[in-house]
C-alpha cells in the first residue's frame, strides 16, 4: 500500500486520518482511536479491503457516516499501484517516430478498450476491474483518446474522471454484455438478476475511476486540499438550501434517528432538573426552627413542561425543503406537547394540520400542502407581512399564554412591508416564540431580507443544517 509519509510514521499516518474524518463530521474518540491502532497492527495493510472493514468497525459509531468514511479511506489508505493480481495493458492509436527515434505514446484506442471493459465486467474480476481503472485514468490523462478531440499533455496531466467516464461510456456497454450472457432458456426472472448484476458492476467501475481521479489529484494538490470537495458530507451537515432531491430524502430519513436522540438527551435534562427554582418564602420560613440557618432549602414545584406548540412555515421555493424536515422532526417528537397547530404560508396563511396528524401519510405532504391549502393571493411570491396579517386574522386566537410559537423561514419578503406590528401581537400573546432561519447569518438583512428586522422583534436562530437545527430544537425544547 502506498501512504504518504508522515514525520510520526504509521501512527501518526492514523492520527492524521482520524483529524480528517473529525474535520468531515465523524466524532472519533481516543477509545475509538486506539482501537483502530489495534487493527493496525493485526492486520496485514496490503489487504486492502480487510483493512477497510477493521478500521470502519473500530472508528464508526453511527449510521450514515460510511460514505464519508469510504471517501477519506480511498485518500489515506490508497493501493499500491500494479497491486492487481491481473495485468491490464490499454491498448492504444499506434504513431510514427521521427527518424531513428522512438514514436511517443499514441492516444488510447477507445473501441479496443471497451471490448476488454465489456469482457471483464462480464467476467465480474474486480481486481481486474481496479486494475484496468488506474490503467485508463493513467493513460487518458497522459496521451488523450483517439477521435474524441481530448487530448493529453506531456507537461502536466489531467485527470479527469468525468471525461474518462464520458470516453468509454461503460453504461451503454449493457445490451451487448447481456446478450453475450443470455441463454435460450432464460427465464424473465434470471434475466432481470443478471441485468442488476452487470450495473452493479459498471457502478462499481465509476466508483473506481472516481477514486483514482481522487488519489492522484491528492497526490498533486495535497489531501486536505481535495478533501474540501470530493468527500460527501453528511446528511446532518448538508444545508437545506442547497440541498438536492437525493440529499433532501436521505434527510427525511434521518428524521426519527435525531428524534430518539433528541427524546433520549431530553430525559436526560428531565432527570437532572426534577425540582424546582428555589422557594425564598418557604426556605426562610424553614430556618427560623434552625436559629435562621437554611439548612433544609425549599423549592417550587415544578409544573409540567409540555407547552402548545403553534407552527408558522414558509413553503415557498427552495425554503420548503427546510420546512418539509422541520415539520417532521417535530411531528416525531409530538409526544414533547400538548397540542400542535401547524400553519403554512406563501402570500397567505391557512392550517394544515391534519396533514402531519399521528399516523398521517407524510409521503408528499407538501405538494399537498401546496395544493390543497390556500396560500396564494397574486403572484405566488412570499409576502411575510400579508401572511402574518392572515393568520393574525383567522386564528389569533389559538395563541395563549400556554403556547410556545416556532416561525420557520428565510424572511425574505420581496421587497413587501414586513407588517412588524403584526408579529409583535402575535408573539406578545405567546409563552415562547423563536424563528428558525435556514440562511446563512451573513446573509440576513442582504437583498430582500427582513431577517434583521424581524430579529429585532423575535430570537432568530440560524438553521442551515439538520445539525444546527438539532441543537436549537433541543434547546428549545420544554424540560
Amino acid at each position: 500500500m502506498t501512504i504518504i509519509a508522515n514525520e510520526h510514521g504509521l501512527p501518526g499516518h492514523l492520527v492524521d486520518f482520524v483529524a480528517a474524518l473529525r474535520t468531515h463530521g465523524v466524532s472519533v474518540g481516543p477509545g475509538e482511536t486506539v482501537d483502530a491502532a489495534e487493527v493496525l497492527g493485526a492486520l496485514d495493510l496490503l489487504r486492502r479491503e480487510e483493512l477497510r472493514e477493521g478500521l470502519a468497525a473500530a472508528l464508526l459509531r453511527r449510521s450514515g457516516q460510511r460514505e464519508v468514511f469510504d471517501s477519506l479511506f480511498e485518500l489515506y489508505w490508497p493501493p499500491a499501484l500494479g497491486a492487481g493480481s491481473t495485468e491490464v495493458h490499454v491498448p492504444r492509436v499506434e504513431r510514427e517516430g521521427a527518424d531513428g527515434e522512438d514514436a511517443p505514446p499514441g492516444p488510447v484506442d477507445v473501441d479496443a478498450l471497451r471490448e476488454i471493459l465489456a469482457e471483464l465486467l462480464k467476467n465480474g474480476d474486480n481486481e481486474a476491474l481496479r486494475t484496468l481503472a488506474r490503467a485508463v485514468v493513467d493513460a487518458l490523462g497522459q496521451a488523450g483518446a483517439s477521435g474524441t478531440g481530448i487530448r493529453g499533455s506531456s507537461a502536466q496531466p489531467s485527470w479527469s474522471a468525468y471525461q474518462a467516464l464520458r470516453v468509454i461510456s461503460p453504461e451503454t456497454l449493457l445490451a451487448s454484455i447481456m446478450d453475450g450472457l443470455r441463454q435460450p432458456d432464460d427465464s424473465d426472472f434470471t434475466d432481470e438478476m443478471r441485468r442488476r448484476e452487470i450495473r452493479d458492476r459498471i457502478a462499481q467501475f465509476r466508483k473506481m475511476v472516481t477514486d483514482e481521479v481522487r488519489r492522484r489529484t491528492a497526490e498533486q494538490r495535497g489531501r486536505d486540499q481535495v478533501a474540501k470537495t470530493a468527500v460527501p458530507k453528511q446528511a446532518e451537515q448538508v444545508e437545506f438550501l442547497s440541498a438536492y432531491a437525493e440529499q433532501l430524502a436521505l434527510l427525511r430519513r434521518t428524521v426519527h434517528p435525531l428524534a430518539r436522540r433528541l427524546a433520549a438527551r431530553l430525559a436526560v435534562r428531565r432527570k437532572h432538573a426534577k425540582r424546582g427554582t428555589l422557594d425564598m418564602r418557604r426556605t426562610l420560613r424553614r430556618s427560623m426552627s434552625t436559629g435562621g440557618v437554611p439548612m433544609k432549602p425549599a423549592y417550587k414545584t415544578r409544573r409540567p413542561g409540555r407547552p402548545e406548540l403553534v407552527i408558522l412555515c414558509d413553503v415557498s421555493g427552495s425554503v420548503a425543503g427546510f420546512s418539509h424536515f422541520t415539520l417532521l422532526l417535530v411531528q416525531a417528537l409530538r409526544e414533547q406537547f400538548s397540542k400542535v397547530r401547524v400553519f403554512a404560508f406563501v402570500e397567505k396563511t391557512d392550517e394544515v394540520t391534519h396533514l402531519f396528524d399521528p399516523g398521517a401519510e407524510l409521503s408528499g405532504v407538501m405538494q399537498r400542502v401546496l395544493r390543497e391549502a390556500d396560500l396564494t393571493a397574486f403572484d405566488g411570491h412570499s409576502d411575510y407581512g400579508n401572511a402574518f396579517g392572515s393568520f393574525a386574522e383567522s386564528w389569533g386566537e389559538v395563541i395563549t399564554s400556554k403556547s410556545s410559537v416556532l416561525i420557520l423561514g428565510d424572511g425574505r419578503t420581496n421587497y413587501r412591508d414586513p407588517n412588524l406590528a403584526v408579529l409583535r401581537r402575535i408573539i406578545g400573546v405567546a409563552r415562547h416564540a423563536h424563528w428558525l432561519n435556514p440562511e446563512p447569518r451573513r446573509q440576513w438583512g442582504s437583498g430582500d431580507s427582513a431577517a434583521l428586522r424581524y430579529a429585532d422583534v423575535i430570537p432568530m436562530h440560524e438553521c442551515r443544517t439538520a445539525g444546527q437545527l438539532t441543537d436549537v430544537v433541543e434547546a428549545l425544547l420544554p424540560v
